[in-house]
């Protein structure tokens, strides 16, 4: 079966899944940490190389002062506890996004967690938070136009080959299949830039829900797709996919 090299998620449905048991929406978030825990493990039994989480975009700073208290709150307690066993099964932490408006407490955990992971190679994990696909595609712009002007490169030199770099998750794959749990069909601003060409799976589980058996769904669903990036199926790929699956051939 093909592996996705690199899959992306957007947890949603914490809120939902709380509320539907008469529980504080804080309290969805972390039944959500569950699901994040055994993700991470199937992505890694699985082969997928890299996991991207979206945990807190930018826009979710109007959301109830209370509730992202909460989830700043859920966030430092879950980056402590997860820390050495995330380090003993061979996953390397990063976090992306703009992380400049957290507290220092919260960033030096964050720091030190990346440094202990960062010899990992099991599985690279990348949590997003304070992140959105606009704001990538902006500072990536920006570092751009400041090499421009110290003379770096030209203009001219601008193309999306060498915009790539900078933007984050640059040294990792595209993003091969995009997953968003709690039955919203859209991106909601997430990794804009490296989801071009991939695969989008939505599903109506609550966040909290989604285990290795919902996964193993998404996995077997990505595998089934005919992937082309604009190409035309040869004869021969063609023949092949009848033989393999005639149903979708």
């Amino acid at each position: 079966m093909a592996v996705p090299k690199h899959v992306a998620v957007v947890m949603d449905g914490n809120g939902r899944w709380a509320e539907k048991r008469l529980q504080p929406r804080v309290f969805g978030h972390r039944a959500g940490v569950k699901a994040v825990r055994e993700t991470v493990e199937a992505c890694a039994h699985a082969g997928v190389e890299v996991l991207t989480l979206f945990a807190f975009s930018s826009e979710n700073w109007q959301r109830p002062a209370e509730e992202v208290s909460g989830l700043m709150e859920l966030f430092l307690r879950a980056v402590r506890s997860e820390a050495e066993q995330l380090n003993r099964d061979g996953v390397r932490l990063r976090f992306i996004g703009e992380l400049s408006r957290f507290a220092h407490p919260l960033k030096q955990e964050m720091q030190q967690l990346v440094a202990l992971t960062s010899g990992n190679t099991r599985l690279s994990l990348n949590v997003a938070v304070n992140y959105g696909g606009r704001w990538d595609i902006a500072q990536a712009a920006r570092r751009l136009a400041e090499d421009v002007r110290d003379g770096f490169l030209q203009s001219s030199d601008i193309t999306e080959e060498s915009m790539s770099p900078y933007l984050a998750l640059a040294d990792l794959p595209p993003v091969d299949l995009f997953i968003r749990t709690g039955g919203e069909v859209r991106v909601s601003n997430f990794l804009l830039w490296q989801i071009a060409y991939a695969e989008l799976y939505f599903t109506s589980s609550l966040w909290p829900d989604f285990d290795a058996q919902a996964l193993q769904a998404a996995l077997n669903e990505y595998t089934s797709r005919q992937r082309r990036f604009g190409k035309i199926l040869t004869k021969v790929a063609k023949q092949k996919r009848a033989h393999e699956d005639p149903v979708r051939a």
